[in-house]
């Protein structure tokens, strides 16, 4: 590996053109900086051409975030395989909000919002509004591989197929006849990804956490920072993580919020993530019973039992909508937890569970929509399709029958709230015909040279659990900031106590005091 010293920084403006509307380019070269991988002297020292963001936005959401002020993008060419940096490339979208005071500037934030598979360019530009740090940092979004703006882009399902898959409701006929009904759906839908991703198999084997990790170090170099400063958010704290593993000299600071325990086992994150949307539910019904109008009736020990009576007939008696679409079990609670999220949204949640019952089904369809990102169009992001394909090459596949049979029966035992009533099954996922062997597994981060990163944990996050969070901090010798609040990440979300020492920690480096806990 060759050290770069500190590169010349070039600027050009791109050539007149003959449309005097168009939005002026801006060709800049900043790397290669730091660290370079052998062989990987080009990518990290490629020029990027910045431009107008119009033409990356790719959802509703996108369009209205990425037409914000001061904002510009660019494509990052990568590596499709980076254990052969001589063949096929591919882009990432990347945007760029430059800091507001460049006397000041200390280098970029390059933020990840999680999914796997969230597109990052809209994230960024929302939270660059937020607070005093874009005053001192260039904040930078990126779609990861495979997402968004980048080329190639995962696509697994058609708009049209989407919505199907959601109406069905196959999960819940758990007869022999069903459950290998639902393996051959569960086949097809991966051999789909394989043929309906551009570069196909080979893009699908390259699309995990590792490769988006190298991702970011090229970035890294391109943007002219010699040390990564990174917020993640979610499962951006498992790329946060793995990069850490993979660059642990070429980190200055990152903040990791609800984050991914990295020894746990895909098993053993669905159990825990059970008993975290179990306890958001349990806050919800707290709070639920306080009201005249509550959903689940005044009696507390008595809601669940009213919510399973609600929302189980969906499975056999969908809720007809005005546009034609129906509110099926799957969606209904997909909705739920969705507004489990935060407690922001237990008001629509409550309104959707007395709508259905009166045979209504506007709002808790609006909340699954939200989750799965169907646009007002009908048109879908690709969210979930690379959702699957991150999580099929992050971890080993299970295929193992019993194994199968007792995460079910733990994850009911730990979201009682949730059984649909009907017997656990050994039905497979996607990822078990998944065409290309996983390239992560769990495992216990070697980070040795890392400077101090902070976690920051939401005591009740129903998504990412709070335990999880003090482990990552543990495993990677970081420092630990609580939040005690019922919803998933914290920071850059209004909440002073926990914004400022965020903000005190990426600029000064300083990491609040041990033990230190916020309250909203």
């Amino acid at each position: 590996m060759a050290l770069i010293g500190t590169a010349l920084s070039t600027l050009v403006l791109a050539a007149c053109t003959s449309n005097p509307g168009a939005p002026v380019q801006e060709t800049e070269r900043k790397g290669p900086t730091g660290v370079v991988p052998d062989g990987l002297s080009a990518f990290y020292g490629q020029a990027l051409t910045w431009e107008d963001c119009a033409d990356y936005a790719k959802t509703d959401n996108d369009k209205e975030q990425l037409g914000k002020d001061g904002l510009r993008c660019a494509h990052l060419t990568v590596p499709l395989d980076y254990g052969k940096p001589d063949g096929d490339t591919i882009t990432i979208g990347v945007l760029r909000k430059p800091a507001t005071e460049p006397d000041r500037r200390i280098g970029s934030l390059v933020v990840n919002p999680g999914g796997p598979g969230a597109a990052g360019l809209s994230a960024a530009a929302r939270l660059s509004g937020v607070g005093e740090l874009n005053k001192r940092f260039d904040f930078v979004g990126f779609d990861p591989r495979g997402v968004g703006s980048s080329e190639p882009t995962v696509r697994c399902l058609t708009d049209q197929e989407r919505d199907a898959e959601r109406a069905e409701d196959d999960e819940l006929d758990t007869s022999p006849a069903g459950v290998a009904r639902q393996d051959a759906e569960q086949e097809e839908f991966a051999a789909k990804c394989a043929e309906r991703t551009g570069k196909g198999a080979a893009m699908l084997a390259n699309v995990g956490t590792r490769d988006v990790a190298r991702d970011i170090d090229v970035l890294r170099s391109a943007l002219g920072d010699e040390k990564l400063t990174y917020l993640g958010y979610s499962y951006g704290t498992r790329i946060g993580t793995v990069y850490a593993e993979s660059f642990p000299r070429n980190v200055r600071a990152m903040v990791l919020d609800g984050a991914l325990d990295p020894e746990q086992d895909a098993v053993g994150e669905l159990v825990a993530q059970g008993e975290g949307f179990q306890k958001a539910f349990t806050d919800f019904v707290a709070w639920c019973v306080q009201r005249q109008d509550c959903s689940l009736g005044r009696d507390a020990k008595q809601a669940q039992t009213n919510f399973q009576q609600l929302i189980r007939p969906l499975g056999t008696r969908p809720v007809e909508l005005a546009d034609g679409r129906k509110l099926s079990y799957g969606d209904a609670t997909t909705g739920v937890i969705q507004a489990l999220y935060s407690e922001q949204l237990w008001e629509p949640l409550n309104t959707g569970l007395n709508e259905v019952k009166q045979n209504k089904g506007r709002i808790l369809m609006l909340l699954a929509d939200s989750y799965e990102e169907r646009g007002k169009d009908g048109h879908y992001s690709t969210t979930q399709d690379a959702f699957t394909a991150v999580r099929c090459v992050d971890d080993p596949r299970v295929t193992d029958p019993n194994v199968i049979l007792e995460a079910q029966r733990r994850y009911k035992a730990a979201a009682p709230f949730l059984d649909d009533g009907n017997p656990p099954t050994a039905s497979l996922d996607a990822c078990a015909y998944w065409p290309v062997p996983n390239t992560g597994e769990p495992h216990l981060p070697r980070v040795e040279g890392i400077p101090p990163i902070l976690v920051v944990s939401t005591t009740g996050d129903p998504a990412t659990p709070y335990e999880a969070g003090v482990n990552l901090a543990r495993a990677l010798g970081g420092g630990l900031l609580t939040y005690e609040a019922t919803q998933h990440t914290a920071f850059l979300q209004g909440v002073a106590c926990v914004d400022d020492a965020g903000s005190a920690y990426l600029t000064d480096l300083v990491l609040p005091e041990e033990g230190k806990r916020c309250s909203g």
